[in-house]
């Protein structure tokens, strides 16, 4: 199934040929496919503020009817379960505050 080019190099021939026996040129039938994957959700960071006070936020929600909502540990607690009635995706980051960083001095451990 090859055939020689210029330099020895061989080159593959199609397995499907461009054109039908009336030489008309033939469709591929395949279905044109994306490797693209839903994002996953990111991590607060933060830079990212509660909705209502403006403190670093601990929590997303994002929402059925699309967008997203973002709240500190006390609106968290104050409007959480609420909130997980509307949810698509609930990503709660409050676990953080109670983490001592690695950069801590050994005696604030």
């Amino acid at each position: 199934m090859t055939e020689e080019v210029s330099g020895n190099t061989p080159k593959r021939e199609s397995l499907i040929p461009a054109t039908t026996l009336d030489m008309t040129p033939m469709k591929r039938n395949e279905a044109d496919v994306t490797t693209a994957v839903a994002p996953a959700a990111r991590s607060l960071s933060a830079e990212d503020r509660c909705d209502r006070c403006g403190a670093q936020a601990y929590l997303r929600v994002e929402l059925h009817a699309g967008g997203e909502l973002l709240f500190c540990a006390h609106h968290a607690r104050e409007h959480g379960d609420k909130l997980r009635q509307v949810a698509v995706n609930f990503v709660d980051e409050t676990h953080k505050l109670a983490e001592t960083p690695q950069s801590a001095h050994l005696e604030e451990r």
